[in-house]
């Protein structure tokens, strides 16, 4: 496997406005045309159901015998090895942040080198994608196992990023923990908690919920100021996880679970989430994915790492402590009520309200 990783870039939002106009009506968006037999591959094969489908999908693949991935997934290395061993393909990975992958993505496009098959991202800058027509549509019995907020127009959610509060346990007791996010705007929590400089769609769904049970969006802003007042903002979960580990940080508002488990398991951190069903509400899920590529040199052997993927992967996901989709494989939010992203406040207007609402909060 080739692995080349990316320097980070603009916002979402603001890569967003390269694909669409001001008002939300499209522009060039650098998605270059279908190719015909990259789609004359997708349709054969989506008609397909069973042995048939494998026998044929997997001839198909390893006669193609190679695979070109861009990705947000850290852990996307560990699912691509065990895919390297079934298969006879070699696999060439390329890893950014999503706001960077969604601008190489589209740089290529226009410039006529795109070179993708598979692209994993998380669900904002896949629906970019999709609008502008980079995706092809996927139908298989794993994509039907998937829970149905995980089956999107254009593209497959195969992990869901849970947004939780984090916390170091040397530093913090869980039992003072608040039971609700809105509490820490409490003063009493100044210089101990901190916010993510991009988290808008986590941002989005904590206002929503607080809307939902009846706050004024008045009472939202007011906690919101709060909450900022007593934070410090960083960039990066990865840094925070960091930070968190560390002692650095106390609490994390918006710090991914697998972050927080995965420093926990696998290195020992002093760091939680959830002990014995204690955890701040509300969690935050959005889905994250991936899509074929309507113009891939190797549509065959995209569509069968999209099939492993969301088979043999999903344990894999579950093993790096991400969440899985597929319906019967155990989660780490199994008994966690949760809420999601609002999709339809990520899109155009709505998502420039949020995005500068955020913003003008973090001073980002």
């Amino acid at each position: 496997m080739k692995h080349q990783v990316l320097a980070g870039t603009a916002g979402t939002f603001a890569l967003a406005l390269l694909v669409t106009g001001c008002g939300g009506s499209p522009v060039a968006g650098g998605a270059p045309e279908a190719n015909a037999d990259a789609t004359a591959v997708y349709d054969r094969i989506n008609s397909l159901s069973g042995q048939e489908r494998e026998a044929e999908l997997t001839e198909l693949a390893e006669e193609e015998g190679q695979l070109t991935v861009y990705t947000s997934n850290t852990d996307m290395e560990t699912i691509i090895a065990g895919f390297e061993k079934e298969y006879d393909i070699d696999v060439e990975l390329t890893r950014g942040n999503s706001e960077t992958v969604l601008q190489k993505l589209l740089t290529e496009g226009s410039a006529g080198k795109l070179k993708v098959d598979f692209v994993d991202n998380n669900a904002n800058e896949l629906n970019i994608m999709a609008d502008q027509g980079f995706l092809y549509d996927y139908e298989s019995e794993y994509r039907d196992a998937v829970r149905q907020d995980g089956q999107m127009d254009g593209w497959t959610s195969h992990y869901f990023n849970a947004f939780v509060v984090g916390w170091n346990t040397d530093k913090v007791v869980a039992t003072d923990l608040p039971k609700e996010i809105k509490d820490f705007a409490d003063p009493k929590w100044k210089g101990l908690i901190s916010l993510e400089l991009s988290d808008i769609d986590w941002y989005a769904a904590v206002s929503t919920y607080y809307l939902d049970r009846g706050m004024s969006e008045q009472e939202v802003d007011r906690m919101w100021a709060g909450i900022a007042a007593n934070a410090s903002v960083e960039k990066g979960h990865s840094t925070m996880g960091d930070m968190l580990s560390a002692g650095k940080l106390d609490i994390a508002l918006s710090i991914y679970q697998h972050t927080v488990d995965g420093a926990s398991a696998d290195n020992g951190a002093p760091v939680a989430w959830n002990l014995d069903g204690q955890h701040v509400e509300p969690v935050v899920v959005r889905p994250n994915g991936a899509g074929l590529m309507s113009a891939a040199e190797h549509p065959a052997a995209a569509m069968l790492f999209m099939d492993y993927v969301l088979s043999e992967g999903q344990q894999t996901i579950a093993d790096v402590h991400r969440i899985p989709t597929v319906e019967g494989v155990p989660s780490p939010i199994d008994e966690v009520e949760t809420i999601g992203v609002p999709e339809e406040e990520m899109t155009g207007d709505r998502y420039e309200y949020w995005d500068d609402k955020y913003r003008d909060l973090v001073g980002g």
